[in-house]
Formats: C-alpha cells, sequence, structure tokens
C-alpha cells in the first residue's frame, strides 16, 4: 500500500519561500506518478504539478509556472515542491497525491489513487 506524508507547510510573506516535501513509502517509486494538488479555503481542490519518478518529467499548472519547482530525491523517495515568490493567493492546504501503479494521470484529482494528509501553506500580505 502507497503511504505519502506531506511535511514542510507554514506561514510566510508574500515574496517568501517555502519547501514542501512528500515522502513516499510502501512500494516501488518509480512506478509511479507524483503530484501536488491544493484546496484553498472554500474552494475546489486544484492541481498544481506532478513529476513522473521513474523519467523526472514535470507538469505544472500556469498560476506557478517560473514560481514552483519539482524534484525527487530517489535515495529518500522522497518528493519536493519548493515555492518561491509566495501570493497570498497560494495559500491553502497542500495534498501530495499518487498515481494507481502505472497509470498515467493528468491534472484531475479523481486520476490519482493515493493521498497525503495536507499541509497548510498561508501567505500573508
Amino acid at each position: 500500500q502507497v503511504q505519502l506524508v506531506e511535511s514542510g507547510g507554514g506561514l510566510v510573506q508574500a515574496g517568501g519561500s517555502l519547501r514542501l516535501s512528500c515522502a513516499f513509502s510502501g512500494r516501488t517509486a518509480s512506478w509511479y506518478t507524483l503530484g501536488w494538488f491544493r484546496q484553498p479555503p472554500g474552494k475546489e481542490r486544484e492541481f498544481v504539478a506532478k513529476i513522473s519518478w521513474s523519467t523526472g518529467s514535470t507538469d505544472y499548472a500556469d498560476s506557478v509556472k517560473g514560481r514552483f519547482t519539482l524534484s525527487r530525491d530517489n535515495a529518500k523517495n522522497t518528493m519536493y515542491l519548493q515555492m518561491n515568490n509566495l501570493k497570498p493567493e497560494d495559500t491553502a492546504v497542500y495534498y501530495c497525491a499518487s498515481s494507481a501503479r502505472f497509470r498515467r494521470v493528468g491534472d484531475v484529482a479523481p486520476d490519482y489513487a493515493y493521498w497525503g494528509q495536507g499541509t497548510q501553506v498561508t501567505v500573508s500580505s
């Protein structure tokens, strides 16, 4: 069973940076695509970014391109989301998600089979 544990959220001023981590366990990471979603207060969960663990290819939502960067550490089975130049509209609960094994996924939440518990990111103006 895949398990995902997020960490790294917090409170930051606009223009600041945070790095979120997602620790993956339970299966061979290279079989999966991992992603980040976020849910702002009172809104739907939305796609942020995803990475194919085997190839390292990434995809980002337009709203975060140029500000957020995904990476992975194979030795630690951990995915990172580096968030720079944060804006108040980035305030949300951020969730790490994983595809089912070998399944291709897009940018919608129902594509993903496994979810972490979420971590709060708050950006003050």
